[in-house]
This record gives structure tokens, sequence and C-alpha cells, in this order.
């Protein structure tokens, strides 16, 4: 019975193969597929992987399953397969597939990267012009608010063992800017931010934690609004650099969520429909460039 019903599937409009059986895949198109391990041969779970054409445009991007996997329908013809996994060289090979056929590249094994260098110990600063701390809030339950604070400063201690390295950031509350100006006052008022009387944002930090690869977690406690509550930064560290004048540079990219309501950003107006004006959470995302101080 199932094979009529597969046979007859296939007739009205969907191509089989052996290796698939049963999986629908339309007749202009075929199936690729790979696993992914790392050098001991243990599959990489969430691994990116990205399929681009002859133009290199993208076709279909995903992560890998529990068991490295990854399982791809697109249309025939030749393509690029890329695989990113964090603390691993990046893979790339073609690949081509045909009408109802099956391409398999097989086992991919990805081979450990080399982590970049990290930053030689003492007293950095935070560049502001190479800098961005930038924030993203739900509005009206459906659109995104996009907004950044224009002026900060901020220190960075380098130890000698990198988990003892700190970090002190001020943020001038009044620099808040989303692009328009009523709702940056606002924001300014005391139904958000009260910048009269809570004039900075600070966070210190009080520990570095490596989690593999290029990633560290960052936590300490951020003072918003009078409040302070502990946070991580989800870090991801970029490497040195060297700037315009040869000047030595370090980045990393950081971003966390923050729950206006535990520093007592309680302002909750809402709309006819009963739907809160702004959103309970406040994504930060920044970009962080330091320099040798002095």
């Amino acid at each position: 019975m199932f094979g009529r019903w597969l046979g007859s599937r296939a007739k009205s409009g969907t191509a089989q193969n052996n290796a698939l059986a049963g999986f629908p895949v339309p007749l202009t198109a075929g199936m690729l597929s790979c696993r992914i391990l790392d050098p001991v041969s243990e599959p990489v779970q969430q691994a990116d992987f990205v399929v681009t054409d002859s133009s290199g445009r993208k076709i279909v991007g995903g992560e890998t399953d529990p068991f490295g996997n990854l399982v791809a329908t697109v249309p025939a013809g030749d393509y690029r397969v890329g695989v990113t996994a964090e603390g691993f060289t990046p893979f790339h090979g073609p690949v081509t597939v045909t009408e109802g056929g099956h391409a398999s590249l097989g086992d991919v094994s990805l081979q450990v990267a080399q982590p970049p260098q990290l930053p030689d110990p003492g007293d950095w600063e935070i560049e502001p012009s190479h800098t961005q701390i930038g924030f993203t809030a739900r509005h009206i339950g459906m659109a995104r608010i996009h907004g950044r604070f224009n002026t900060f400063a901020g220190a960075v201690r380098i130890a000698d063992r990198m988990e003892d390295s700190a970090m002190h950031v001020v943020i001038d509350a009044a620099s808040i800017d989303t692009n328009v100006q009523m709702r940056d006052d606002h924001l300014r008022s005391a139904d958000f931010l009260d910048i009269e009387r809570y004039p900075t944002l600070e966070f210190y930090s009080d520990r570095f934690v490596h989690r593999g690869g290029t990633r560290w977690g960052v936590t300490g406690a951020l003072t918003l609004h009078g409040v302070s509550r502990t946070v991580t930064l989800d870090t991801q560290y970029l490497g040195l650099g060297n700037g315009l004048e040869g000047e030595t540079r370090a980045a990393c990219r950081a971003t966390t969520e923050l729950h206006r309501e535990d520093f007592t950003l309680t302002w909750q107006t809402m709309l006819a429909r009963g739907i809160a004006v702004v959103g309970p959470s406040i994504k930060i995302d920044m970009d962080i460039q330091i320099v040798p101080k002095g």
C-alpha cells in the first residue's frame, strides 16, 4: 500500500530517491546533504550552513541538527555549500544537484581554528568613534524601535590572566537617540530614564568567563534608573588589528537582553486593544573597539 502511495505521489508532481524515500521533492529539484564532524568524528551541532548559487546568491541556510546533519531541498543546479561553527575553520565546497537526485558530500570534518590573539595586559579604553551601543525594543506589539546612545566612555583593564580582567562603562542617558525627537524627549522624561534624577547608566564587570573559541561571558552590575542588577554580556572576541595610524585595536561584539521592569521602568500605557505601547524586554547590541590607554 505504501509503495503504491509513494508511487502515486511521484507521478502527481514529486520525485523520490532511494536515500530519502517518502520525502516529497519537487520534480525540478533534488536533495543535498552531508554530516558535519569535528576532528575526533563527533557531530557538530548547530553549525551554521548556507547554500549559494553560481552568482553567490543565498538559496537556503540554517543549522545542523543534533547529529550534525545538513539536509536541504534545492532546484537542480550547481551550488556552493559553506559551513561555519564556533572554534572551527570554515568549510566551503561545491556540489551539483540533479532533478530527483540526492547529492551527498558525505562526512565533512572541520578543523580546530587558531584562537585570535588576546590584547596585551594593561589599561585600555573604549574608542567612541568606532564603538556603537545600540538597542532594540518592541513598539505597539509589532514594530521594532532601533536606537543607540551617542555619548559614553569606558575603560578595560586586561589582566595577565584574561579571566581576571575588568571593565567599567559610563553612558550618558540624555544621549539616547531613536531618530525621532518627540520619542527621545519622552524616553528622557520621568516616565522612562528620568535623566534629571539618573543622568548616567553604568556597568562594572566582576568576571570574564571563557565559553570556548572566541566566546566569552562578561558578567557585572548594570545600574539603570537608580537600580543595579547583575547582567551577562554574551561576547564574541574578534581579535586584534591596526587602525589608520598604525595603532593597535581590539574588537568584540556583545549582546544581552534587559527586562525593563527589573529596573523599575514600569510605564505601562496600553492601547485600546490592550497592547502595551512598549514591550517588556530590550535587546542590547554593542560593537566595541578598545585601544591602549594614553
